[in-house]
């Protein structure tokens, strides 16, 4: 039986060592190459065109998510394992919408992986429980107001609460308590945040 070939990428040296050595030592996996940013994974990809690309989400130069379209995109037949240790399940949400087979956590134990690894190369999904979970909690959007996604707009556009109170014709106190919600359905800690989180999950629009 063929071994599965495989791309480890993550920009932490002892990670792809710790990596290769584990998966190789069970005799079912070869480690083709490696790369240490989303940039080198996508040349690598091409060039060595392995079974499975394992593969960590926040790097240098590219991440993981964008490294993982333009993978898919230039070569549809590679299975993408992402293993990360975020927890925001916008991103996580983001690498299977990329087309990430597989999101295993950092955290999971050896045969965590390995399975993972073997469900991915055989076209299957594999998602660590947390993992499916907060992708789960991301799919369901916060349940902003019409008022609401007016207000988040304005202040995407950089305008301060008495300029959109103005526009809307309301009190800055409104537009206060409507900025009170909004920061709680979004989880945000200030208005940067709550754009931020808005444009990832695709409530807004910059």
């Amino acid at each position: 039986m063929d071994k599965i070939t495989l791309l480890i990428v993550d920009d932490h040296a002892i990670v792809r060592t710790g990596l290769a050595a584990l998966l190789e030592a069970k005799g079912d996996f070869k480690v083709s190459g490696e790369a240490d940013n989303g940039e080198a994974a996508v040349k690598e990809t091409l060039r060595l065109k392995p079974d499975v690309v394992v593969m960590d989400l926040m790097m240098p130069v590219k991440d993981g998510i964008t490294a993982t379209r333009e993978i898919l995109a230039a070569r549809p037949e590679t299975k993408i394992l992402i293993l990360t240790t975020s927890t925001v399940p916008a991103d996580l949400a983001q690498a299977r919408e990329a087309g990430a087979l597989g999101i295993v956590a950092k955290t999971s134990g050896n045969a965590a992986l390995i399975d993972a690894v073997k469900a991915v190369a055989a076209g299957a999904v594999a998602l660590s429980p947390e993992i499916a979970a907060a992708i789960d909690s991301c799919n369901a959007l916060p349940d902003l107001t019409e008022r609401q996604q007016n207000v988040l707009h304005y202040v995407s556009q950089g305008l301060s609460n008495p300029e959109i109170a103005k526009i809307l014709g309301v009190s800055v106190i409104t537009i206060k308590k409507h900025m009170e919600s909004i920061l709680a359905k979004l989880g945000a800690a200030n208005r940067s945040e709550a754009i931020t989180i808005a444009v990832r999950i695709g409530l807004l629009k910059l």
